[in-house]
């Protein structure tokens, strides 16, 4: 059941799906090659058994309908990881190069880390960040069962992470949100949800925001990404951005998929105008989780 604060604003974000959000579907499962250790070609013809069908919007992504995808010989080697196909977009917006030096600041299970070191072809460096000590242990083991070679890890407060004296030319803040857009698959988060948590992100996120932009250098990038619904985690930290710290948003590109403006008005509360460049993936669109995506440059 949805809460009812949480009710209203699906109703104002999206009047036309409300009804959808008490639906739960089975999304497709699906997965990137990781070409750090195979081609697309090769591996696909290696699946041959799977009925697979190419992710629109990703060169790399698939979609499968099999259930046992996690149960190959090539999954165990790591030619291919399970991602949801909406998850792929952040580091396709980022478009880390060979020659940069990336930090992923909130990198834990690696998904996303993985994505950009192939991306990259394995050069350059990611700094791949996770303040949980725990979840460091998926991140490590994903990035050595990838072959990821670029990257190194550490265990840091991202609030703080700019004290390491570190500048970067591109960051990628996945950012730690009540994930209220996963709702399509995973009923639980309603029953998590609550308007308190939202308001404690959505200063978390702030303060991460921050510190990416201290140590951000000058024309570098930062893609700010969370799997929320709710304005308080995506147009109000953006509009923070923007107002107290020298970042402008720019335009995101993106081919074959459906997306939503970002919101320029939110309970009487007005945001920056060019907030507006930020998108909104809406789950029952394109039937993935649910994202809101921000390309900002410094200056």
């Amino acid at each position: 059941m949805i809460p009812k604060l949480l009710e209203a604003k699906i109703r104002t974000i999206y009047p036309e799906s409300f009804d959808k959000f008490n639906t739960i579907v089975k999304l497709k499962k699906s997965f990137r090659v990781n070409t750090l250790k195979i081609s697309k070609k090769e591996l696909i013809e290696r699946l041959n058994f799977f009925e697979i069908e190419k992710i629109p919007w990703c060169d790399h992504g698939f979609f499968v309908s099999n259930e046992n995808i996690t149960n190959t010989i090539e999954y165990f080697l790591g030619y291919y990881y399970i991602q949801d196909s909406a998850s792929m977009i952040p580091p396709i917006v980022l478009d880390p190069k060979e020659n940069e030096l990336v930090l992923d600041m909130t990198a834990s299970p690696g998904s996303k880390t993985t994505q950009m070191a192939a991306l990259m072809n394995n050069k350059g460096l990611i700094v791949a960040n996770d303040i949980n000590m725990k979840r460091l242990t998926a991140l490590r083991f994903n990035l050595q069962k990838c072959g990821v070679a670029n990257a190194i890890v550490t265990n840091l407060d991202g609030r703080w992470i700019h004290n390491m004296q570190v500048s970067f030319d591109k960051i990628l803040l996945d950012a730690p949100c009540s994930s209220s857009g996963t709702c399509i698959s995973n009923p639980n988060v309603f029953s998590s949800w609550n308007q308190g948590k939202v308001n404690q992100l959505s200063r978390l996120q702030k303060q991460l925001l921050e510190s990416a932009y201290k140590c951000l250098n000058e024309g570098g990038v930062i893609v700010y990404s969370t799997c929320s619904i709710d304005p308080e985690e995506n147009e109000e930290v953006i509009d923070f951005a923007v107002k107290n710290l020298n970042l402008k948003t720019e335009k995101i590109k993106l081919n074959h998929i459906k997306t939503r403006d970002s919101l320029t008005v939110f309970e009487k509360r007005e945001y920056d105008s060019s907030v507006k460049n930020a998108v909104r993936i809406n789950p029952f669109d394109n039937m993935t989780e649910g994202f809101f995506i921000c390309k900002l440059r410094k200056y």
